[in-house]
C-alpha cells in the first residue's frame, strides 16, 4: 500500500556530486527541494581517486564555482596538497588539481548540504519515476512512499543495477560496499528511456606502513595555493601540506599481468560494461601500450586521518593473488598490504542525446539529469552537469529562459553540449583539446566569463559580483596604464634590459610592448615602472595574459563571432524536416532524431554534412519570410 507523504517543487535521486549541487542549486534559488540517497553516508562521496581537478577538469571546478556552485569552496577548505599543472606550457592549459581529505570533503559538504534552506536529505531509494500526460507528477521509494513533486533531477551516478567485480568475485553493491539502486532501472525503461551499461575502475588502497618512500620520486604541492574558489584568497587557505610520490610498473609487473590476462573479467568477458578509453586499467595499458616498459604510478594519501594510500595508474579487476603479486613487484611497494581490493563497477546510464541542452528529457516535462548518469565519467564533470540541471529545473519552476552555456562561453558549455549532440558509446571525459575556444576559456577568467550569468539566475551575491566588476575595472585601468607608459631608450633603459637578458631598445616604446616580450613579464619590468599602482595578484595575472596573448585572443574571439551567428540561428520546433526536399536521408533521419534547438548544433550532430547546413540555412530563411 503506497502513501503520501509531503510534496516538494525538486526532487534530486542522488546525492553524490551532482545530485549535492543539484540541489543546493535550486534550494538556494528559494524552491522547496528533497534529495534522496541510497545512504546519507554517501553525500559527496569520493569513491574512486582522492582529488578535484586536473586538466581541464580545474577549468570545471573553477566554472562551477563562478556560476554560484559549491565545488570550488568544498575542496579549498579539505585540500591536503594543491598544485597547478602544465605551468610550463600557456595559460590556456594550466590547471589547478588538489588531493582531498575524502573523510573531510564529504563531511564538510554534508554540513552544507543539511544546513540550506529549503533543502530536506531523505535516506530511501527510489524505484519509480512518476508520470503522467508526459509531464513529472513525483517519485516512489522501494518502501512505497510517494513523493509528489513537479521536477525530478535524476544524478544516480554508478549505483543503477551497479556491480563490482574483480576477477571472479562479484558483489551487486554500489562502490565501496554501498547499497546499489536495483529497481529504478525498469521504471525508466517503460518510459521509453533508452540505457546504456557503462564501467569504471579503481586501483587497490594500500596500508602507507607498508610501503617503502626511499625508493620513490616525493612530489610535493605549490608554495603558493592558487585558491579553486573566487571568493578565497591564497592567505585564506594556506595551510601545511602533505606528499605525494612517484613509482614506476616495471617488466616483471608486466608479465606478471600478460600471464594472468585471461583471468580478468575485462578479457574473460565477465564485464559487459564499457569502459573509460581515457583512464584506461593497467591491464588495457599493458595489452594496448605493449612497447611501453613502464608506467607512472602516483601513491597519493586518501587523508590525514587514515593510513590508506591510493595506487593511481593502477586500477585493475584483475584477482586479489594477482593484485598482490602485481603490485608488489613495483618499487616501494614490495611488502605492500593491500587495504582494499582493486575492482571495476559495471552500471546503468542513459544515452544523453536524449536530453535537451538544458539537461532536460526531450519526452518528458520536468525530468532533468546530470553526472554519470549521463554517460560521463568524474566528479568534476558530474557537478557541472548537475549545477546546470538544478539551474534549469529551478528556471522551468519559476518560467524563466533556461540557461544554456555555449561552446565559446565554458567547459561546461563544450561538455554539455558533447553529451546531448555527439554520439557517446563509452564514458566521457573532459579534456581542453575538446574545447576550440581555450585560449579564452581558461581556468583563471572563469569569474569574468560566467559571475555576471550566475548574479542573473540568482547563485552569485550582490556583494560578489560588485568585487568582480572592481576586479575588471582595475584590469583595464592598468591595461590602459601601460599601454600609455612610454620608456624611453636611455642608458637606464638599455641596463636593465640587458640585466634581464632582453634585446634593447633602439627607439622608445611602452612598458605594455616590453612586457609582451617572451622573455619578460609584468614583475621583471618593475624597475623601469615609476608609476607602478599596489594590485591584487589576480589583476596583474590577468593583465599580462591579456598583453601578452592580444593577437591570439582577438583571433579566438572573431572566431567566436562567426561561431555565434550559426548558434543564434534558432530553429523552430514545429520544423517538419520532411519538408526540406534537399536534405540527404541520413541528415534528415539525425535531425528528426535529436532535434537541434540551434543551426549551430545541428552542425555538430553527426550525419549532418556543411552540405545539408546551407540548405537547412536556405530553409530556414523562407520558412520565416512565409511565417
Amino acid at each position: 500500500m503506497s502513501y503520501i507523504y509531503d510534496s516538494y517543487d525538486v526532487a534530486v535521486v542522488g546525492a553524490g556530486h551532482a545530485g549535492c549541487e543539484a540541489a543546493l542549486a535550486c534550494a538556494r534559488l528559494g524552491l522547496n527541494t528533497i534529495m534522496f540517497t541510497v545512504s546519507v553516508d554517501s553525500i559527496a562521496l569520493m569513491p574512486c581517486n582522492p582529488n578535484v581537478g586536473g586538466t581541464s577538469k580545474g577549468h570545471l571546478v573553477r566554472e562551477i564555482d563562478a556560476l554560484g556552485g559549491e565545488m570550488g569552496k568544498n575542496i579549498d577548505k579539505t585540500y591536503i596538497q594543491s598544485k597547478m599543472l602544465n605551468q610550463s606550457k600557456g595559460p590556456a592549459v594550466h590547471s589547478l588539481r588538489a588531493q582531498a581529505d575524502k573523510q573531510d570533503y564529504t563531511r564538510a559538504m554534508r554540513e552544507v548540504v543539511e544546513n540550506t534552506e529549503n533543502l530536506t536529505v531523505k535516506q530511501a531509494e527510489i524505484t519509480e519515476i512518476l508520470v503522467e500526460d508526459g509531464k513529472i507528477t513525483g517519485v516512489k521509494t522501494f518502501s512505497d512512499g510517494i513523493y509528489p513533486c513537479r521536477v525530478v533531477v535524476l544524478c544516480t551516478g554508478v549505483y543503477l543495477n551497479a556491480r563490482c567485480i574483480y576477477g571472479e568475485v562479484s558483489h551487486y553493491t554500489g562502490p565501496n560496499g554501498l547499497p546499489s539502486a536495483n529497481h529504478l532501472t525498469d521504471c525508466l525503461k517503460s518510459l521509453g528511456i533508452e540505457m546504456y551499461r557503462f564501467k569504471t575502475g579503481t586501483p587497490a588502497r594500500i596500508d602507507k606502513r607498508s610501503i617503502d618512500f626511499s625508493k620513490m620520486e616525493e612530489q610535493f604541492g605549490d608554495e603558493k595555493v592558487v585558491p579553486f574558489s573566487f571568493t578565497n584568497t591564497p592567505e585564506d587557505i594556506k595551510r601545511d601540506q602533505v606528499s605525494c610520490w612517484l613509482t614506476y610498473t616495471n617488466e616483471t609487473t608486466h608479465d606478471i599481468i600478460r600471464k594472468n590476462i585471461d583471468r580478468s573479467p575485462l578479457y574473460s568477458g565477465n564485464i559487459q560494461g564499457t569502459g573509460p578509453r581515457y583512464c584506461p586499467s593497467i591491464e588495457d595499458k599493458v595489452v594496448k601500450f605493449a612497447d611501453k616498459t613502464r608506467h607512472q604510478v602516483f601513491i597519493e594519501p586518501e587523508g590525514n586521518y587514515t593510513n590508506e594510500m591510493y595506487i593511481s595508474g593502477m586500477s585493475s579487476s584483475l584477482p586479489e593473488d594477482v593484485q598482490i603479486a602485481m603490485y608488489r613487484s613495483v618499487a616501494g611497494l614490495e611488502n605492500a598490504q593491500i587495504v582494499r581490493n582493486a575492482y571495476a563497477i559495471e552500471y546503468d546510464c542513459i544515452n544523453p542525446m536524449q536530453l535537451k541542452p538544458s539537461l532536460e528529457f526531450k519526452k518528458i516535462s520536468g525530468l532533468f539529469s546530470g553526472g554519470q548518469f549521463n554517460g560521463s565519467s568524474g566528479y568534476e564533470e558530474a557537478a557541472a552537469q548537475g549545477l546546470m540541471a538544478g539551474i534549469n529545473a529551478a528556471m522551468k519552476l519559476l518560467n524563466r529562459e533556461p540557461v544554456i552555456l555555449d561552446r565559446s562561453q565554458a567547459y561546461i558549455g563544450v561538455l554539455i553540449d558533447d553529451l546531448v549532440t555527439k554520439e557517446t558509446h563509452e564514458p566521457y571525459r573532459m579534456m581542453t583539446s575538446r574545447a576550440e575556444y581555450r585560449l579564452i576559456l581558461r581556468q583563471d577568467n572563469a569569474d569574468q566569463r560566467l559571475t555576471k550569468i550566475g548574479h542573473e539566475i540568482g547563485l552569485i551575491s550582490d556583494e560578489r559580483y560588485e568585487k568582480l566588476l572592481k576586479k575588471e575595472e582595475m584590469i583595464a585601468e592598468e591595461t590602459a596604464r601601460l599601454e600609455k607608459s612610454l620608456i624611453g631608450a636611455s642608458k637606464d633603459v638599455q641596463e636593465v634590459l640587458e640585466r634581464l637578458n632582453s634585446t634593447t631598445l633602439k627607439t622608445g616604446t611602452t612598458l605594455a610592448e616590453l612586457i609582451k616580450r617572451p622573455e619578460l613579464n609584468y614583475h621583471a619590468v618593475k624597475d623601469l615602472d615609476k608609476n607602478r599602482p599596489e594590485l591584487p595578484d589576480d589583476v596583474v595575472e590577468q593583465v599580462e595574459i591579456n598583453l601578452k596573448y592580444d593577437g591570439y585572443i582577438k583571433r579566438q574571439e572573431h572566431q567566436v563571432e562567426q561561431f555565434k551567428k550559426l548558434e543564434g540561428k534558432k530553429i523552430p520546433e514545429d520544423i517538419n524536416y520532411e519538408d526540406i526536399p534537399s536534405l540527404r536521408i541520413e541528415a534528415r533521419q539525425k535531425l528528426i532524431k535529436f532535434k537541434p534547438i540551434s543551426v549551430g548544433q545541428a552542425s555538430r550532430i553527426s550525419g549532418v554534412s556543411p552540405a545539408d547546413i546551407s540548405v537547412l540555412l536556405v530553409y530556414l530563411e523562407q520558412y520565416r519570410r512565409n511565417k
